[in-house]
């Protein structure tokens, strides 16, 4: 089964595929230059925006039958600018379990969660006097430990050195295989995608002009 299936879809003068799979608990990398509709996609498959005709499909079920709200505790979206909520480190952590109405976990797991995006800093620091790149890591740890089914991630590493991007993408690949999930990112980084997916889509003015299945890490 495919996570995602397109058929048919078109939205303005941003997005036209004809057809388009997704494979489940794999990792596929959208890349394009800025403009070419890649976050516009993302946006689509979280039910953030419909599609002006086509359909999209999820685990085989039509988006347009699942209730929004459902679908975004299943399918989270983390945008390339980091969402930020008042209050420290822990209640932002905290924030996107509230969201998906899981219970809270404990400060040692939040801990072992910005071990993974390599966020040194005390859960009692205030979010706001965070480095943009720390917020990200903050806003990729609060869906980590959300624990959805699948990923979509707007430009992850938009904001990192190149090391930092490196350690952060490592880790995150590596959880997301090892927990049997789905990694779709978007990156105008076309190295990020030849070595970290298992699958490459190249966008062009909203055109699929590329696809390819690749040896991930090569």
């Amino acid at each position: 089964m495919d996570a995602f299936i397109l058929e048919g879809i078109k939205y303005m003068d941003i997005l036209d595929i004809v057809e388009l799979k997704m494979p489940l608990q794999k990792v596929t990398c959208f890349f394009g230059e800025s403009g070419s509709g890649k976050t516009t996609l993302l946006r689509l498959l979280n039910h953030l925006i419909t599609p002006d005709s086509g359909k999209i499909f999820f685990m085989g079920e039509d988006l347009d039958e699942l209730k929004p709200v459902e679908l975004r505790r299943r399918v989270v979206m983390l945008p390339q600018t980091p969402v930020v909520f008042p209050g420290n480190v822990e209640e932002n952590l905290l924030q996107g379990l509230v969201f998906s109405e899981k219970p809270h976990v404990s400060p040692e797991k939040l801990a072992l969660m910005m071990e993974k995006v390599k966020l040194s800093k005390d859960l009692h620091t205030p979010a706001g006097v965070l480095s943009g790149g720390e917020k990200q890591r903050l806003a990729l740890a609060r869906i980590l430990l959300m624990d959805p089914d699948v990923f979509l991630l707007d430009e992850p590493s938009s904001a990192l050195d190149e090391l930092t991007e490196k350690l952060i993408l490592d880790s995150l690949t590596e959880y997301t295989s090892s927990k049997g999930k789905t990694l779709i990112m978007v990156t105008h980084n076309r190295r990020i995608g030849e070595f970290y997916a298992d699958y490459t889509v190249f966008l062009e003015k909203g055109r699929i002009q590329k696809k390819a299945e690749v040896a991930a890490g090569e």
